[in-house]
């Protein structure tokens, strides 16, 4: 038959070396807090109470919710990115084709209302110049019909 005896390693008897620990002192709780704390909750601002709540929010919820947002803000900032250069590509397409257009349009009005300008003066340099054949009356009455100027009433 096999007996069986313990045997002490020397290591376990012997103290360790370190701080002489006052044994008296020490309890052992699961809170951390004392009732004898200095903690006045009006000193503290709404950002501090804020980040205390992240220890309610489960670890893995944080890490999906902090995913949402990184996502959600990458993209906000691509769709802004893209419009401002978007923007940037409309503006300065309207000052390269836009402005020499507008030039041109507006060059062709005024060359237009000269043109009418001119005809005006002809037509009356010609009513006022008949000469001979006929005096201005004889040219409105001719324009009436019967060749007889018609006093107005």
């Amino acid at each position: 038959m096999v007996t069986l005896t313990e045997v002490e390693d020397e290591h376990f008897q012997s103290s360790q070396a370190g701080p002489d620990v006052d044994d008296d002192d020490f309890t052992d709780t699961d809170s951390e807090i004392s009732n004898d704390s200095d903690y006045d909750p009006s000193n503290e601002t709404l950002a501090e109470r804020l980040y205390a709540l992240r220890d309610i929010v489960p670890p893995t919820t944080r890490g999906w919710i902090s995913s949402r947002v990184n996502s959600i803000s990458s993209k906000a900032w691509s769709v802004l990115s893209f419009s401002g250069k978007g923007a940037w590509v409309i503006t300065t397409s309207a000052l390269f084709f836009g402005v020499p257009f507008a030039l041109s349009f507006a060059e062709d009005q005024q060359l237009t209302a000269m043109e009418q300008e001119y005809n005006m003066r002809q037509t009356g340099s010609e009513l006022l110049t008949a000469g001979s054949e006929q005096n201005t009356a004889d040219k409105v009455g001719a324009a009436l019909g019967d060749g007889q100027a018609k006093p107005s009433l």
